[in-house]
């Protein structure tokens, strides 16, 4: 017999990871309506944008309006990927941090021009600094389960990297499936592990639906006692090193799963598909997912 938690902590990230790469460039004025919209509709937890190169990422460059305008509500997490964008985050006042790195080198190489060892060696102080003066830290974990590059990875090599983390003093640890491969037995068995051998850091399970599994993994992930969740309003995101990945999966389609299964978020599933229509015009995809969909028909109806 298995038992289900009584409530789910949603960590919503369509504002930053499921932006970041969108081909339209969505104004400061339509992040934060849509980041206001999804605060209304009880989302306590976000990641709201990322301090990182306007170069590489045009479309967060305008991180520091979003900081310094958005209504404070809740836990908001920027991404801050090394010491100068943890600078540029403090400035503004950002409370709480987020780091991420690949488990694969390949991936950390593409992404960062740096291996896994070498962001870690990078991050230490960082976070150390981060620690020592109160501020609250995620680190995210990127291919935890698959790489574009190397295929499978070894649940062996995931804890490792997370149990670096842990021993630094981490908050938070995010791991992902970045590339949406992962199926429910690898989901159960991986957090299964992670939440037996590291019970004191909160642990977050972060699932793309490249093969239309991030719910299966997400209710995987749930009996093995994981109880908070990356999700994206709309199932916005994708990722620009993994030809063929889609976005994180769709917020709207978790939380009516919870919700019917009697698991509580506190997030009202109506107001969360109004704020979906209102971020839906800005990108270049149509968004499609179940209950958004449904959302418009009753809206037309």
């Amino acid at each position: 017999m298995f038992s289900l938690p009584n409530n789910v902590t949603i960590i919503e990230v369509g504002p930053r990871d499921g932006l970041q790469n969108e081909k339209n460039l969505v104004s400061t004025e339509n992040k934060l309506a849509f980041i206001h919209a999804l605060q209304a509709s009880g989302i306590q937890e976000m990641e709201i944008t990322s301090f990182v190169s306007p170069k590489w990422v045009p479309q967060m460059s305008d991180a520091a309006e979003i900081v310094e305008l958005v209504q404070k509500q809740g836990r908001q997490f920027v991404l801050t990927p090394n010491s100068k964008g943890v600078e540029r985050a403090i400035e503004v006042g950002a409370k709480s941090m987020a780091v991420f790195v690949g488990v694969s080198n390949s991936f950390n190489m593409k992404n960062i021009n740096k291996t896994t060892a070498q962001s870690m060696a990078g991050l230490k102080p960082v976070i150390s600094n981060l620690k020592q003066q109160g501020y609250f830290v995620r680190a995210c974990i990127s291919t935890a389960f698959y790489c574009p590059y190397e295929g499978k990875i070894a649940i062996e090599d995931t804890l490792s990297l997370c149990k670096e983390f842990a021993s630094w003093g981490v908050d938070e640890l995010s791991v992902a499936d970045t590339i949406g491969m992962a199926n429910p037995h690898e989901s159960y068995s991986l957090f299964s592990h992670l939440i037996k051998e590291i019970p004191n850091v909160l642990m977050t399970a972060h699932f793309h639906d490249t093969r239309k599994m991030g719910i299966a993994n997400i209710y995987a992930a749930l009996l093995a006692g994981v109880s908070r969740f990356d999700t994206s309003a709309g199932g916005l995101g994708g990722c620009p090193f993994a030809p063929g990945a889609t976005g994180n999966v769709a917020t709207e389609d978790v939380v009516n799963m919870l919700h019917t299964m009697g698991v509580q978020t506190g997030i009202n599933l109506d107001l969360l598909c109004e704020a979906v229509s209102i971020i839906a015009p800005c990108v270049s995809r149509p968004i499609d997912t179940g209950m958004f969909r449904l959302y418009e028909i009753q809206q037309q109806a």
